[in-house]
């Protein structure tokens, strides 16, 4: 029998063109604007960072009360449709968040999908319940910042 797998989906939607919607997640840096600011998150790569397959992003995150480095590879790259990050180095033993974007008749769907495994199996699995409550957290955090952000009339 395999490790276990966790998984998390949320689905946000905010008006505007697929280009528009993607060119946002394409900037790296966008992704401080949608982090709870109690994670402390920061960029520690060089910027500006071009997002492609194969790009590597370092990061520092706080996550119950302790300070994590967070490294990820930009593993799948596809414009306008999708794309997936990969932990190498963090604070799961498995992390990968397929982000998926819709074109719709008023608007773009956005889809985070993750799958993760926490460290430290067995025993990390007494924290599953306060990781999960933590990521949905966090994501419904990411998509009322997303809904306000593309909801600004101009």
């Amino acid at each position: 029998m395999g490790l276990p797998d966790h998984y998390f989906k949320m689905e946000t939607f905010v008006p505007g063109e697929i280009e528009e919607v993607f060119a946002f997640f394409s900037n790296a840096q966008n992704l401080e604007l949608i982090t709870p600011p109690e994670l402390n998150f920061s960029i520690i790569s060089p910027l500006p960072i071009v997002m492609q397959k194969g790009t590597l992003i370092d990061y520092r995150i706080r996550l119950l009360g302790f300070t994590f480095y967070w490294k990820t590879l930009i593993s799948k790259w596809e414009p306008r449709k999708n794309f997936i990050d990969e932990q190498l180095k963090g604070p799961y033993a498995k992390w990968i968040h397929t982000h998926i974007f819709e074109p719709k008749e008023d608007g773009v769907s956005i889809k985070d999908e993750v799958q993760y495994r926490l460290p430290l199996f067995p025993f990390g699995e007494i924290m599953f319940p306060i990781v999960r409550l933590q990521l949905k957290r966090i994501f419904e955090y990411r998509s009322l910042r997303i809904t306000e952000l593309f909801n600004v009339v101009d």
